[in-house]
């Protein structure tokens, strides 16, 4: 089984990810920012790096992917392969930050790993406002993340609203995370939990 957390930058898929895959015992898959070689490039110049940067999130996507598939083992994976290719390349490319060359370059590999894989079981998009993803991002201080600007979140969510109202790869369970808080209130995060078993229940 697998079970896939979708939302915006300090929405709070990392640390939803990590609590479940404790709860349910489940393998979790992180997005890979830590060893990351181009976040920081990036952030600094997004016009030079962002056809990289995707490049490197589609291709560490698409090894998770494989790797769920072959383990065969329940698994709960932060981020999806479709958030790059629906949402954070086509954005740079509205932008102005990614060529007509590149974006084209980049949805025809995008389209050729779609075409041998599956979407998740369950996507859970965590809904956060712009004001509650500033002050995520801030509390948590990565220093590549100090550039990114309001306008860029708020194009982002757009982007979110707009493939998660489309979305037909599977079961979709939205979350409104603005007055939730996972990790020090265990009220909230069970009533997460209580949504996701009524969601899985409905798997088997």
């Amino acid at each position: 089984m697998h079970v896939a957390i979708a939302g915006n930058i300090g929405s709070g898929k990392t640390t939803l990810t990590r609590l479940l895959s404790k709860h349910y015992k489940w393998k979790a898959h992180y997005e890979d920012v830590e060893d990351n070689p181009y976040l920081d490039d990036f952030y600094n110049s997004m016009a030079r790096w962002s056809f990289n940067l995707q490049i490197y999130f589609l291709n560490s996507r698409f090894r998770q992917i494989l790797d769920i598939r072959e383990s065969g083992k329940k698994v709960i994976q932060d981020r999806t392969i479709y958030e790059d290719a629906y949402i954070f390349a086509p954005n740079l490319h509205a932008m102005g930050l990614m060529t007509n060359r590149d974006f084209e370059n980049y949805k025809s590999l995008f389209d050729l790993m779609e075409s041998v894989t599956k979407g998740p079981d369950l996507l859970i998009y965590l809904r956060s406002t712009i004001p509650n993803l500033v002050n995520q991002i801030h509390k948590r201080g990565r220093d590549y993340e100090n550039s990114i600007s309001i306008d860029y979140l708020s194009r982002l969510n757009e982007r979110y609203e707009a493939w998660v109202h489309e979305y037909d790869k599977g079961n979709l369970l939205i979350i409104d995370v603005d007055n939730l808080n996972f990790v020090d209130n265990p009220e909230d995060l069970g009533a997460v939990i209580n949504k996701i078993d009524a969601e899985l229940h409905g798997l088997f």
